[in-house]
């Protein structure tokens, strides 16, 4: 095929997602382009359910986690201020060990360990809508003495690194909001980054969830940080982008330091650098990120060795833009999509002690909560090809082998050995959480919001029960430290406690 004929190819696929965006529904947009401008551009869906507006590549939204290599492009210009090898304590002076220890890089390369913030709340029984202020977040990181696995030997997502990072240069005067509207607007991109989901920011677009019956509004409460603040068009995206492939004038330089190899402590190779992951299609290297908020999906893929480039921006929950930018690279490169494996028997599994635990569907493998589609590799072997949350697995008779987030696991089928009596009672948290254990469920919230949620026993001291919080359905593994003593667990938080009562 001709050059032309893959972008059309390319095009053609954008296409048949945006299309399915009736004109009823939220929408989003898709941009195709190389170093000599733009190839494509389409749009599906509407602005706003208010207004049902069409939604167009100029339509400002919520790029969520995309902020966070523009983010990273601010701490390299500030690197007279705060370096990668600092540690965040020298900035940070509140802060307990161990999280004082973890680098600056550690925390933006997702191998510190660091809990994210969002998840913590929500084991705390906070919702999503909850109001929270930057301030008394910072205080409740500073009295966190656990991370969740020693910095530098896994891999796994966290935004609360790119928080105490911010925090840490605003008190140097440095603001990203400044920096990122400035930068943005000389490669023609104009951005914003709010503190808040309630700021005023011009044009945004309202987001929108489907709860199985009716689109609904998005909100969050959380105040958001840099690591996932960034608003803006999804032209503003691509022209940014295209700028950092570029690397003239300001950005010379940036997008290789930002995709640069990171190392864990052992010495191997980390696939997620400055704000950016490594994504490998049929052997070739390409870079990209993903953002997430409630009601709101970006992804973004580029091939710096042709300067061809993807962007997606939706104001759906339901937006696969992963799946769209990967799709279209394919057709532009002639690259060969991976192929999805169910190579792993269905279930549930979990290790022999700790909170570890993982499920099974077909070619998605849920791990603490978090899923992704695994693709087959060689010799039995599954692969998620994720930098952010790696895993290579095989069957090892009725057990699951490999490593996940690059650390070695082995997970045998669970157990179901009930909940004991004497679970039943009152657990608390030193931050003034509490939930009950009565039976076999446990019963959290207050009022009309107290919730009664079934435990699922994994086997030896660890269940499993499901949280629903607006948009977002979490399983959340109780595991048993002591006959009085209790950690909840997530993918992202794996170090709340809870104590029991009395």
């Amino acid at each position: 095929m001709s050059e032309a004929s893959n972008w059309n190819a390319a095009a053609a696929i954008a296409s048949t997602f945006v299309d399915q965006w009736g004109d009823a529904e939220p929408g989003g947009a898709v941009i195709g382009f190389d170093r000599d401008g733009f190839r494509f551009g389409h749009a599906g869906g509407v602005e706003s359910l208010a207004t049902l507006t069409p939604f167009t590549t100029r339509s400002v939204s919520r790029y969520a986690s995309v902020t966070k290599h523009a983010f990273c492009t601010m701490v390299l210009a500030c690197s007279h201020l705060v370096d990668l090898e600092d540690p965040l304590g020298l900035h940070l002076p509140e802060l307990q060990e161990p999280l004082a220890s973890v680098t600056v890089g550690q925390a933006l390369d997702m191998s510190g360990g660091l809990p994210d913030t969002r998840e913590c709340l929500s084991l705390l029984g906070l919702s999503v809508y909850t109001e929270t202020k930057a301030g008394p977040l910072l205080q409740f990181l500073a009295r966190q003495n656990r991370l969740n696995y020693e910095a530098g030997t896994e891999v796994s997502y966290s935004n609360t690194g790119y928080r105490l990072v911010e925090a840490a240069l605003e008190r140097k005067g440095v603001y990203f909001r400044n920096f990122i509207r400035d930068l943005g607007s000389q490669a023609d991109a104009a951005f914003d980054a709010p503190d808040v989901w309630n700021d005023a920011v011009e044009g945004l677009v309202p987001g929108y969830w489907h709860d199985g019956s009716k689109w609904q509004l998005s909100a969050a409460g959380l105040h958001i940080s840099a690591s996932g603040s960034l608003t803006g068009s999804t032209e503003s995206l691509a022209n940014w982008l295209r700028a950092l492939m570029a690397g003239e004038g300001a950005f010379a330089g940036v997008l290789e330091k930002l995709c640069a190899p990171r190392k864990l402590v052992d010495g191997r190779e980390s696939g997620y650098g400055l704000g950016l992951r490594r994504t490998i299609l049929d052997g070739r290297v390409l870079t990209g990120h993903g953002g997430s908020h409630p009601g709101y999906k970006t992804y973004f893929l580029l091939d710096p060795s042709t300067g061809a480039g993807f962007v997606v921006v939706s104001n759906r929950e339901d937006a696969n833009g992963h799946k769209i930018a990967l799709e279209c690279m394919a057709a532009v490169t002639g690259l060969c999509l991976p192929r999805p494996s169910a190579e792993l028997a269905p279930g549930v599994y979990a290790t022999e002690s700790g909170p570890w635990w993982i499920a099974v569907d077909g070619s998605t493998v849920t791990y603490l909560d978090a899923g992704d589609t695994v693709y087959e590799d060689s010799d039995g072997w599954v692969s998620s090809r994720s930098a952010s949350s790696p895993m290579l697995l095989k069957m090892d008779g009725d057990a699951i082998v490999g490593e996940i987030g690059h650390a070695v696991r082995r997970f045998a089928p669970a157990r179901n050995d009930g909940v004991p009596a004497s679970l039943a009672g009152r657990w608390v948290s030193t931050e003034g959480a509490f939930f009950d254990l009565d039976g076999a469920d446990l019963v959290m919230g207050v009022g009309p919001n107290r919730h009664r949620m079934p435990l699922t026993p994994l086997g030896n001291g660890r269940y499993l029960f499901t949280l629903r919080d607006g948009p977002w359905t979490k399983r959340v593994c109780l595991h048993m430290l002591a006959d009085d003593r209790l950690e909840l667990v997530l993918s992202r938080a794996r170090m709340v406690e809870y104590r029991r009562a009395g």
